[in-house]
């Protein structure tokens, strides 16, 4: 006789169900079809009250397993895709990543081939625990990985399980643990140099025969705080002298493969317009009377006028401002006894907001002209400030003190004496 319709029991005399079955060593066994295709599920348990095996590992019993099956299969959720690895989860989570910019296309590349390298990358999602994402972190930086670049695969590891926890496929994100309690932020921050180091530069560049024709951009770096990417594109259409206003709404980058592009501004906030001084706005007259444009005016997606060109006729950008920076400062130390600390157009912005800082400017005017995005990269900069700078506003808010005094009249104070009775 067959065995159709038979009802089968485990060693309990527990009625199994369709599906359900023991295997010869005790463990029980789930069988289950996706698109005609069988797949298996096993536990030690039968139920969530049954008593663990000695010597076993704990587990979800079988039936609560077949519960998240069930409730994936009505939902339309592959259950298998839960046995997706981090680098095809990542290469999911990217996949949603439309209209970014070229230069974040090429840091999740960077991140790509940071995960190719290790063995996380082929783990399944389901099976990483928030000890292995810390362990992995502490690798990278183990490994020589600057703090940038742990934070920077971090930010797109974080992200990519959240959307697995957002989609079901994980009950919690094993990415979602602050950063600084797990590695060593041991990037160098870029400091700002002094205003007589600043002073001396500026000099030594004005008389210098060879780096005289670069004074008026590195004038204007230390003087308005542009990101260096904001000073490449600008046009002359950005430029009004009359009003003496910059028109600050977009960036010029080049590509890892040589594209030149307009991006917008680092963020919303970057859009903007800045005053400038008398100085300044000098300083970009004369750049604008001695520019040489190449016989035909180059296009960057609709922009043209650009300030600064190369040898092929293509406007400069970033890198080549930071080579020239590099050489200035490497002659000055050939020259001068005492040297000067690392200068790069992000220390001549830096430098500019910091002297801002030190000068009583409010810090949310100062986090206009800088384009942040966060007050709390503008508080930052005060921070840097020591004890001179702390002495320094005391003794301006004492002579400040003494001159209201002055010049406020003072009022005349009267007593009367009473006679005691």
């Amino acid at each position: 006789m067959g065995t159709r319709g038979k009802i089968r029991r485990d060693s309990k005399r527990r009625v199994l169900r369709a599906g359900e079955s023991v295997r010869a060593d005790g463990k029980y066994q789930f069988k289950y079809y996706i698109e005609g295709k069988p797949y298996f599920v096993y536990s030690w348990k039968l139920e969530k009250t049954d008593k663990l095996p000695a010597g076993k590992k704990p587990c979800l019993s079988l039936r609560e397993i077949e519960k998240q099956i069930g409730y994936d299969i009505e939902t339309q959720a592959d259950p298998l895709a839960k046995r997706m690895t981090v680098m095809q989860l990542v290469d999911r989570y990217l996949a949603t990543k439309n209209g970014v910019k070229p230069s974040t296309l090429n840091n999740y590349a960077f991140v790509k081939n940071v995960l190719s390298n290790e063995l996380l990358s082929t783990k399944k999602i389901c099976d990483v625990r928030t000890s292995d994402a810390k362990l992995f972190l502490i690798k990278l930086q183990n490994d020589g990985k600057g703090y940038s670049t742990v934070k920077t695969v971090r930010g797109v590891l974080r992200p990519a399980f959240q959307m697995a926890v957002d989609d079901d496929l994980i009950n919690k994100n094993p990415f979602g643990f602050e950063l600084s309690g797990v590695v060593v932020n041991d990037s160098v921050t870029r400091e700002a140099i002094t205003k007589d180091e600043m002073r001396k530069f500026l000099k030594f560049i004005h008389d210098d025969n060879c780096y005289s024709k670069y004074y008026e951009a590195v004038y204007i770096f230390f003087h308005t705080g542009l990101r260096v990417s904001e000073f490449c594109g600008l046009t002359i259409k950005d430029i009004d002298l009359d009003r003496k206003i910059l028109n600050i709404d977009h960036q010029l980058q080049r590509t890892s493969n040589m594209q030149y592009v307009i991006e917008s501004t680092k963020t919303k906030a970057g859009t903007r317009k800045i005053p400038i001084t008398n100085e300044v706005a000098e300083c970009f007259r004369k750049i604008i009377e001695n520019r040489e444009p190449p016989r035909v005016e180059k296009f960057i997606d609709g922009y043209s006028g650009f300030l600064f060109f190369d040898r092929n006729g293509m406007p400069l950008v970033a890198l080549h401002w930071e080579h020239r920076f590099r050489h200035m400062l490497t002659r000055y130390n050939e020259i001068y006894r005492k040297c000067l600390p690392k200068i790069t157009p992000h220390v001549c912005r830096h430098t500019y907001c910091s002297i801002q800082a030190k000068s009583g400017m409010n810090p949310k005017t100062l986090q206009y002209l800088m384009g942040h995005s966060d007050i709390g990269v503008t508080l930052n900069v005060y921070t840097h400030l020591g004890f001179d700078d702390a002495a320094e506003e005391m003794e301006r808010i004492q002579k400040a003190e003494e001159i209201r005094e002055e010049i406020e009249p003072k009022e005349e104070v009267t007593q009367k004496i009473f006679k005691v009775v």
